[in-house]
């Protein structure tokens, strides 16, 4: 078979996107540690260097500021409370790990593809009811579902690859070799 649509090169495309994948939810997760630093370097970018930002999305300024309020007065009085924050970064880094199964073995661990589209449509109803009860602006609801949208496009790219692997595999079980065929 020819190598650049074989298994093994299909295999090395399935693998490249999970590593993509992981990296984005390893970064994802990291970010969510330090939140308090975070959103005081970008208060401080969109009220300096960013001006044009902050003049095209007054909202977003006034945005940054209430949440780094919030967490300024979580941090000095209750810092307990951003150990959430904490364990939401972790959950990131433990489903990042799950995704090592299917780049062991995509076709065995194609459930853990499923479970990823799973969580990333769930992102949409979280944010539509959850963000209207947490007083979260409905722009801010947007960019939070884009994250599930986008996270599902690697997902749906590596499952159908996957489905593609599973059927040449099949095939090739099938199909009698050289060693199989020749006279004892």
């Amino acid at each position: 078979m020819n190598e650049t649509k074989g298994p093994t090169a299909l295999l090395r495309r399935i693998r490249a996107w999970l590593v993509l994948f992981i990296v984005c939810l390893v970064l994802s997760g990291l970010t969510a540690f330090p939140l308090v630093t975070e959103l005081r370097l970008t208060e401080a970018a969109l009220t300096s260097w960013a001006a044009p930002v902050a003049d095209l999305f007054p909202g977003l300024l006034e945005w940054i500021q209430r949440v780094r309020d919030g967490l300024d007065a979580a941090d000095a009085q209750y810092p307990f409370v951003l150990y959430g924050t904490d364990w939401l970064a972790f959950a990131h880094l433990v489903i990042a790990v799950a995704f090592y199964g299917p780049y062991r073995d995509p076709v065995r661990n194609i459930w853990v593809i499923e479970f990823g589209m799973i969580a990333c449509a769930g992102i949409i109803p979280l944010a539509l009811i959850c963000g209207p009860i947490r007083g979260i602006p409905f722009w801010w609801s947007v960019i939070d579902m884009s994250f599930g949208v986008f996270g599902v496009i690697p997902l749906l790219v590596v499952h159908r690859m996957i489905k593609r692997l599973e059927a040449l595999e099949a095939l090739e079980a099938l199909t009698p070799t050289a060693s199989r065929t020749s006279p004892a």
